[in-house]
């Protein structure tokens, strides 16, 4: 019965004290007005705010399905279980029964828009990811995630995904962690999921199988971000951006006279050199002598020269440019940095190839010194994948594809000689030994062995 129901027990003590109910009155009417003012105002302010546009995850929809012997929900696990088998080949099909029927698993399914498949299974199921949560430990394992091979183009693998971390915000789970397969890190990648677990490891470890083949990723999920409106609150950061920029900005503001025909005879016949900026430019001379200045020859001193006109320019000084920053995007440090964004690529690219290999996930992170003891006194200098691929975006390691081949050959040996021949980490070491001669060219690896046996590193 709601409060409004409710009626006084006895009337002549509800009609006693009108004096002070009416002083009650006036003071509620008067508090009555005040709010309606300040709602009237909030209104009034926000009405400035443009309207918010529909959200498209609100068309789409969806059902958390869990074992609970409900008809429906028993159908639609049925529709799960079998849409996992078919997309998920090589997991077997016991296993995904298990995990799905589990009642300790839940599972997200997007259903079908299509009245005449309500209720029909397989055909209603168009998406789902089936996961585990542990609320004391404010985390979830995704077991499972999958989408209809006629739906796929549509997006729904990320709007799926987007789904799954707004309801488990209302769970308290701070964390999705799995194990994805070869094929599945880019797409575990573009939905925020990173190699790089950081929710402490006390927290899963003996909650969750290890997977051998399988590398484990990890997803923070922010609570107060709404992940099915990402790319407005994009824009809308963006847009931020801009108006305080605008904001301090005075290229829009101040208006500079147009340029005299004979700007550049007057600024070629200028005095020989000027201070303009943060470095000292230099003289007009057409010299090709190599020494001091900004590093001497025709070259240089052409560059120079145009910096030197583009800075007489009214308003790129007050722009903030200098002759550094001028230079900086001349012709030749252009090729000296395209050359090195070249290689850092190439060098990504072989660490990542060798990461997708099944036997290369013992190689993908530093071994853990606090369970294996030992480590260090067997081995002087440890190497992983993940601290190359640190030491490739730091941008200054690696000069050349020698000295990456040179780190992955130690990472080998360094297997070799901890564990032993015999043992499976030291085949795995073969297989990465013999897959590296196959991705790096022989002239890389020829070298490299050949400095190995005089005690250097070869390359240039």
């Amino acid at each position: 019965t709601s409060r409004s129901e409710l009626k006084p027990d006895n009337d002549d003590d509800h009609d006693d004290d009108h004096g002070g109910q009416n002083d009650d009155a006036d003071a509620a009417l008067s508090n009555n007005a005040s709010a309606k003012q300040q709602q009237k105002q909030q209104q009034a302010s926000s009405s400035n705010l443009p309207p918010r546009p529909p959200n498209p995850y609100d068309a789409i929809k969806k059902a958390i399905v869990v074992n609970d012997n409900s008809r429906q929900n028993l159908i639609r696990l049925i529709g799960l279980k079998s849409l996992f088998a078919k997309q998920l080949p090589k997991m077997p099909k016991e296993y995904i029964a298990r995990l799905v029927f589990d009642r300790r698993h839940k599972s997200l399914a997007l259903l079908s828009s299509d009245p005449n498949k309500k209720d029909c299974g397989d055909d209603e199921i168009i998406g789902g990811i089936c996961y585990r949560a542990y609320p004391e430990m404010r985390f979830a394992e995704i077991a499972f995630c999958a989408v209809s091979a006629s739906q796929q183009v549509k997006g729904y693998g990320t709007k799926l995904m987007n789904l799954l971390k707004m309801h488990a915000v209302t769970e308290g789970i701070e964390y999705f962690i799995t194990y994805a397969d070869n094929y599945a890190i880019g797409y575990f990648k573009k939905q925020g999921f990173t190699k790089a677990v950081q929710m402490p490891k006390g927290r899963y470890q003996g909650l969750i199988k290890d997977y051998d083949g399988g590398t484990i990723m990890e997803c923070y999920v922010h609570p107060s971000i709404d992940f099915t409106r990402v790319p407005e609150t994009i824009a809308a950061q963006r847009d931020f951006v801009l108006k305080r920029v605008r904001a301090t900005s005075k290229s829009d503001k101040v208006i500079y006279p147009p340029l005299p025909s004979d700007f550049a005879d007057v600024v070629g016949n200028a005095a020989p050199s000027i201070s303009r900026g943060s470095a000292l430019l230099l003289p007009n001379n057409g010299s090709s002598s190599s020494g001091g200045g900004i590093g001497g020859g025709n070259n240089n001193n052409v560059d120079a020269r145009s910096a030197e006109r583009s800075l007489a320019i009214p308003g790129v000084v007050e722009a903030g440019w200098t002759v550094s920053d001028l230079l900086s995007i001349t012709r030749g440090t252009k090729d000296a940095d395209q050359k090195k964004h070249q290689l850092k690529g190439e060098l990504m690219s072989l660490v990542n190839k060798v990461s997708d290999q099944q036997f290369s996930w013992c190689f993908r992170d530093p071994v853990n010194t606090e369970e294996v003891k030992d480590y260090l006194e067997v081995i002087d200098d440890p190497i992983d994948l993940r601290t190359m691929e640190k030491r490739i975006r730091k941008g200054d390691w690696y000069k050349n594809k020698h000295m990456l081949y040179s780190d992955m050959m130690k990472m080998v040996n360094n297997c070799k000689m901890y564990n032993g021949e015999g043992s499976t980490y030291y085949d795995y070491a073969v297989s990465l030994e013999k897959y590296l001669a196959t991705i790096f060219p022989k002239r890389v690896t020829a070298a490299v062995a050949a400095a190995t046996v005089e005690g250097g590193v070869g390359g240039s």
